[in-house]
This record gives structure tokens, C-alpha cells and sequence, in this order.
């Protein structure tokens, strides 16, 4: 009994390690168009012309209303990924809940916003397997009580956007798949207050995203925000959303969620 248990554990780890490979293979196949890093997967078909809005979420969530009235003005689904302590925040839920209604994507950001692995020396890991997998099992255990599963939700973006190849298979030996934004563009620095010596004004932002676009397009494009910020910043770059959405649809973009851009839908 015990041998068996021991081989098809084994069995399972083996084809897990496997199935990750070929995703791995896949991803960066030419014909697909998609780039990865790590084993992530940071950009879509780049052949297609269109691109998927991420924000994520772990201490603040102040902007969650602009940003879905700008969707909903404009008729587009955009993708959340939240913390677990996000999730189990009871002053979120309604929030999450009409998010959830509003039909966009909510994933896993890991549960306590944990960081992976050394900013500088990124192959040491900060975590081991077994604290990352519980710290993910969390994350999920309270998407389950707003009806979110794994098979809803297969795409992980990691804390901090930080990972290393040992965080992506151990990802995919969970059955998921890691995501990260597309760098390129400014976009994740919308968290900068004026305090930090890397603030960025939301112009600033603004205008490196419609640089990238002039000069080398965003096809494929997983655009990372935050759906709330510091108090400390007042200069909420949510609050462009509306001319953002507008000028990239009128320059041809169709704006999907990022399993849809990843051809991830169950």
C-alpha cells in the first residue's frame, strides 16, 4: 500500500514536472507568439492586437469603484488578483463580490504577500516549498468562499511581480500557470508616493504606456496597475483609466482578461 501511494506520488510529481516543460516548450514557441521569463508567461500573442488590464490587490482598494465604472463605460473585462487577506477583508467584499458579478477574472496574489526570493541574488529563494505551497492552498481557500476554484482561476501573478524558475514549477506542479506584466511600460509604478525616490506621476505613467505603443505596439500586453493605493499618493493613476481604455481602443486594441489573452479559459 505504501509503495503504491509512494509511486503514484512520484508518478504524479514526474508527469507535473513534465506537463511544466511543455508548457514551457509551448509558451515559447514562435507560432504562439507568447514571450515568458522564468517560466512565466509576460506576454501573449503578439500577434494579435490585443492586451489584458491586471490590477492587483493586497492592502488598499480605494480605486476599485473608478476602475469598474471605466470598464463598464467602455464595456471591457479586466483581470483582479488579489491577496488572501485582501479576499478575507469583510470591508472588501462587496467589492469583490460586485467584481466577481460584473463578470471579470479574480485570481491568487499569494495569501500574506510574501516575498519569494532575494531582489538581488533572485535564484535564493526566501521561501521553501512547502511555505509557499500552504501560502497559496490559503490564498485559494478563501477565493472558494466567493465561489472562485482553481479551474476558475488557473493564472497566478506573484507577490511583489518577484519570482524565480523555482517558483514558476512549483506553480505548475500546484496546476497553475504564473503570469507576470509585460515590462515595457510604467504602469506598475502607480503604487510610488512623491516621498519614494522612484515616484512616478501618473502622467508619467500615462505617457510611457503610449510611447511603448507608438514605437513598438502592445500587442499581447499584460498592463499591470493597482487597484488601490497609499493615501500619501494622491496623484491616482486610476483615474485615467477612462482615456487610457479610450485611446487604446480607438488605436485598435481589443482589451481581454489575461486568460483569455493566454488562451487559459477552461
Amino acid at each position: 500500500m505504501e509503495t503504491s501511494v509512494l509511486f503514484t506520488s512520484a508518478a504524479r510529481a514526474t508527469v507535473l514536472t513534465l506537463c511544466w516543460l511543455l508548457a514551457l516548450e509551448v509558451a515559447g514557441q514562435p507560432g504562439k507568439g507568447q514571450l515568458i521569463s522564468h517560466g512565466a508567461v509576460i506576454r501573449g500573442d503578439t500577434a494579435k492586437r490585443q492586451l489584458a488590464l491586471v490590477f492587483t490587490g493586497h492592502q488598499f482598494a480605494e480605486g476599485g469603484s473608478a476602475i469598474l465604472k471605466a470598464l463598464e463605460e467602455e464595456q471591457v473585462k479586466a483581470s483582479f488578483f488579489f491577496t488572501g487577506d485582501f479576499y478575507r477583508r469583510i470591508a472588501f467584499r462587496p467589492l469583490i463580490e460586485d467584481i466577481k458579478r460584473r463578470g471579470h477574472y479574480l485570481g491568487a496574489h499569494s495569501d500574506k504577500h510574501l516575498l519569494y526570493c532575494d531582489w538581488e541574488q533572485r535564484d535564493r529563494l526566501l521561501v521553501s516549498k512547502q511555505e509557499f505551497a500552504e501560502d497559496l492552498k490559503n490564498n485559494y481557500r478563501e477565493m472558494a468562499k466567493f465561489g472562485i476554484g482553481k479551474e476558475d482561476a488557473r493564472c497566478y501573478l506573484p507577490p511583489y511581480e518577484w519570482y524565480n524558475d523555482s517558483i514558476s514549477k512549483w506553480t505548475a506542479e500546484m496546476g497553475l500557470q504564473l503570469v507576470n506584466f509585460t515590462p515595457g511600460t510604467r504602469s506598475n509604478a502607480d503604487y510610488t508616493s512623491p516621498e519614494m525616490e522612484n515616484y512616478v506621476s501618473s502622467e508619467a505613467i500615462l505617457r510611457s504606456i503610449m510611447d511603448q505603443e507608438t514605437s513598438k505596439g502592445l500587442s499581447g500586453f499584460i498592463l499591470l496597475m493597482h487597484i488601490g493605493v497609499s493615501p500619501k499618493r494622491t496623484d491616482k493613476f486610476y483615474d485615467k483609466l477612462p482615456i487610457l481604455i479610450s485611446t487604446l481602443r480607438q488605436r485598435g486594441y481589443h482589451l481581454v482578461t489575461v486568460d483569455e489573452l493566454l488562451c487559459l479559459q477552461h
